[in-house]
Formats: structure tokens, sequence, C-alpha cells
């Protein structure tokens, strides 16, 4: 419990992440808690997507440890992580081509029976994304980027996740879709979903987060709320495109 009242739903500490000989995270730690977007902005190469494939169970932190709701999870396989509430949209989204987007949607829920809840989360997902309803039997494969996003996002809620890890949800998307993207994140976090999300598109993430961690070459270099890095000099020259 922080001072504010709000329970920590993830923690890292000290996180220490390799590729083989690459030590890719070197002692990250952050939190997470109810009710936050928390956005991990940075360089390419600083350890973004890296620390969120040491949550997600895909590369197990060679030392360090990682709880989400006071468990540790840190040797957990990504199967048992999902199940335990932990659901990714991943970079470049990886949706299922051939499929149709309702089939897309149904991979989203594969851990979990049919039922009423199911359908629930099927209408919920539609009423996010209604672009989504509408081409409900279309293949995967024929959707827009920006419609292959919401679908990434969609089925990751499948999963009625307790935390969403968002992996670069606006790249390569028209500016329109930028924005529509990252209405729906403040939206899918009001509804009471946090989420943790890694931006390249430092300016929006901050606009959306409560808090932020700016990483640099496997190090948390800055942490403080959105609206300070906002106002951070060095940030607005680094990553917010100010001279």
């Amino acid at each position: 419990m922080n001072a504010d009242g709000a329970k920590t739903l993830l923690e890292l500490k000290d996180v220490h992440t390799y590729y083989g000989t690459i030590h890719a995270l070197k002692g990250i730690s952050l939190s997470v808690r109810e009710g936050e977007i928390v956005t991990l902005i940075g360089a390419n190469g600083a350890g973004k997507s890296t620390t969120l494939r040491s949550i997600n169970g895909l590369n197990h932190p060679r030392s360090g440890t990682i709880t989400f709701r006071g468990e540790d999870i840190t040797e957990r396989p990504a199967h048992t992580i999902v199940k335990m509430g932990i659901s990714q949209s991943p970079e470049g989204r990886h949706i299922f081509s051939r499929m149709s987007v309702l089939e897309n949607l149904e991979m989203g829920a594969y851990q979990r029976k049919k039922g009423a809840e199911f359908d629930e989360d099927i209408e919920r997902v539609f009423t996010l994304f209604p672009r989504l309803e509408e081409r409900k039997a279309q293949r995967g494969g024929t959707l827009s980027g920006g419609e292959q996003q919401m679908l990434a996002m969609g089925r990751a809620l499948m999963a009625r996740p307790s935390l969403l890890l968002l992996d670069e949800p606006s790249m390569g998307l028209a500016p329109i879709f930028v924005e529509r993207i990252f209405e729906i994140v403040v939206e899918i976090n009001r509804q009471g979903t946090p989420v943790l999300l890694v931006e390249q598109n430092a300016l929006m993430a901050l606009e959306v987060a409560h808090r932020g961690y700016v990483l640099e070459t496997g190090t948390v270099a800055l942490a403080d709320s959105a609206a300070a890095l906002r106002q951070n000099e060095q940030v607005r020259k680094a990553y917010l495109g100010e001279s």
C-alpha cells in the first residue's frame, strides 16, 4: 500500500535480464499500482520491450524479483502469468492473419470457458472498438494497420486481465489512429484495468499516463509523475522533440 492508498499490483526489484551474453536490463526497479497507467519511455534499445518480456515470462531475469499481487512470478512460465491476470498486446500486433476478427478475439480467451462472462467481454471489446464489430467476419490480415492494433488490444482484453501490457501501440499508425488508440487506452483504464505502456511517442504517452519511467541502456534514468516528466527539461529535449 502506498501513501495515497493505492495498492501495488506489480513490482520489479533490481531486475537483470540477458540475451545470451548481452546484459539488456541492468537492475531495473519499477512498480504499477491499482488503477494506474504507467509508461516506459526511452530510445530504441533502452530495454523497454525487454522489461515487458521479463514480466510476461518470455525472457526470465537472471537476477532480481518480479512480484504480481505480492506473489513472486520471476520464474513463472508465460501461460501461467496470463492465467494469473497479466495480458499483453505485443509490438507488431502479431494477429492471426488467416483467422477472422471474431476468431482472433476468441484466441485471447483460450484459457477460459465460453459463457456469460465471455459474451460480456466480446461486447466490451466491440463497444471499445466498433470497427471490429463491423468487421467481425473479416480475416485479420485484411484489416488496416490501425484496425489490426485494435484487434491486438481487443484480443489481450479477452483474457480479462488485471494488468494490461501494451508494447508500442501507436507504432506505424496514421495520426488519426494514434489519437484514437490513446483515447481507448484511457477508457480501458477508466473501466478499471491498470496499464503498463511502452511507447516511442513519449508526448502522447505522458499525456495519458499517471506516472512514467525513462529507460536508458537498461537502467531507470528518471522516475516521476507523468506531469513532472512532461515539464522536465532533459525529457523535453531528448524525447519530446524540443531544442
